[in-house]
């Protein structure tokens, strides 16, 4: 897929992803769910390549990772950007 083929959401999502795993990579603090973090952000990463997501998934690894590294404040600003990014492909239906 050429630049100006591809889905500008994928684009923004695979930087948001892309930025955190490497915040993540460079965190000295272990934390107990941090291989989870990282699995899913892996995961993630792998969506983009293939064009567009299935947005269920996007929103259970967007769960897992929030769960995990949720609570580590130097990683807040990321995660934010990935959760925005998920966003861009609609919202939950409300019921």
């Amino acid at each position: 897929m050429t630049g100006s083929d591809e889905d500008p959401r994928v684009a923004e999502l695979r930087t948001a992803v892309s930025r955190l795993r490497r915040e993540l990579a460079a965190h000295p603090a272990e934390f107990p769910d941090r291989g989870i973090a990282e699995d899913e952000l892996a995961a993630l990463a792998a969506m983009t390549i293939d064009g567009a997501p299935e947005i269920p998934r996007l929103r259970r690894s967007l769960l897992l990772i929030a769960g995990a590294i949720g609570s580590v404040s130097a990683l807040s600003r990321g995660l934010s950007e990935v959760r925005s990014a998920v966003e861009l492909f609609g919202e939950p239906p409300r019921g």
